[in-house]
């Protein structure tokens, strides 16, 4: 395994030490994984099947009266907006 360092402000290092049961590199290692994962998915441009079953539950909308060429649409700009914004994340340095 690969070990990096990651830079925090001491405002949060010090809320950090009050939960020391936390393993915060699985913490880290698990966000980078995620978010590694969501920029795979936006550059193959598909969203798995059991993702995109999963945000539909989460989020308690009723699709099934949306026409096919409405849902498209709406996954086309859904997917440009999600590039655009991790696209342009940037980190302090």
């Amino acid at each position: 395994m690969v070990n990096v360092t990651v830079s925090i402000p001491e405002d949060l290092y010090d809320k950090m030490k009050k939960y020391s049961e936390v393993k915060w590199s699985e913490v880290v290692r698990k966000a980078l994984a995620d978010y590694v994962g969501r920029l795979e998915i936006i550059e193959r441009g598909i969203v798995p099947s059991e993702k995109l079953a999963t945000m539909l539950r989460e989020s308690k909308l009723d699709v099934t009266s949306i026409d096919l060429e409405k849902a498209l649409k709406y996954y086309s700009e859904g997917r440009k907006l999600e590039w655009k914004r991790l696209s342009t994340i940037q980190t302090s340095s």
